[in-house]
């Protein structure tokens, strides 16, 4: 609302697999890897013809703004990321990380195991909350604030989309091979060289 306020157009769009979005077919595949998320992002401002715009995340939508600045800067004319520069890099994530790191992430591999994704599917709600306080613990949000954005989570691709990005990233699933080549760039950790602020998340 303050963005809009000052004179902005702000679009704040679902993600696949959230809120209204819907697939047209029960065969596609539920496929959550890095490129196609940025890539719906691209398809809904070539639907709107926005040639250039400001893109903004937190956690996924950064990661989705930081490809789009990084494979397509024509396209982003700034970037603000919070939680900096997340571009997923398969052959690192198979790297172990410290021990304190790894228990911080400790929903990445539990979303990718079958326990996984029933616990998600059963408790979605009780675990996006969960997330949030343990990630951004400085944050007092409400009820209110949480059940406006958890509302997203009832669309019925959920599980499955939460659960591949996560496999994707650990290499328990498999991408589209038509975007092998752009993952390819975004493993060489393309620079980003768009205006850029980045934020912690706390």
């Amino acid at each position: 609302p303050s963005l809009a306020a000052q004179g902005y157009r702000v679009i704040v769009p679902h993600l696949r697999g959230h809120g209204t979005t819907r697939f047209l077919s029960d065969r596609t595949p539920r496929n959550a890897q890095q490129v196609v998320m940025a890539l719906d992002v691209v398809a809904l401002l070539d639907a709107l013809r926005i040639d250039k715009a400001i893109l903004a995340g937190y956690d996924w939508g950064a990661r989705i703004a930081n490809i789009i600045a990084a494979l397509w800067p024509e396209r982003c004319k700034a970037l603000v990321s919070v939680n900096g520069y997340l571009i997923n890099n398969l052959e690192r994530n198979r790297l172990p990380l410290p021990a304190r790191a790894e228990w911080g992430w400790w929903y990445q591999s539990y979303f990718a195991s079958e326990r996984g994704r029933a616990g998600l599917d059963a408790n979605r709600r009780d675990l996006a909350k969960l997330i949030w306080r343990f990630n951004s613990p400085k944050w007092e949000f409400d009820d209110v604030v949480f059940d406006r954005a958890a509302a997203s989570f009832d669309n019925p691709d959920y599980v499955n989309i939460v659960t591949h990005n996560y496999c994707w990233r650990l290499s328990f699933a498999e991408g589209d091979p038509q975007h092998k080549d752009l993952e390819e760039r975004l493993a060489e950790g393309p620079v980003i060289a768009a205006p850029t602020i980045t934020l912690d998340g706390d």
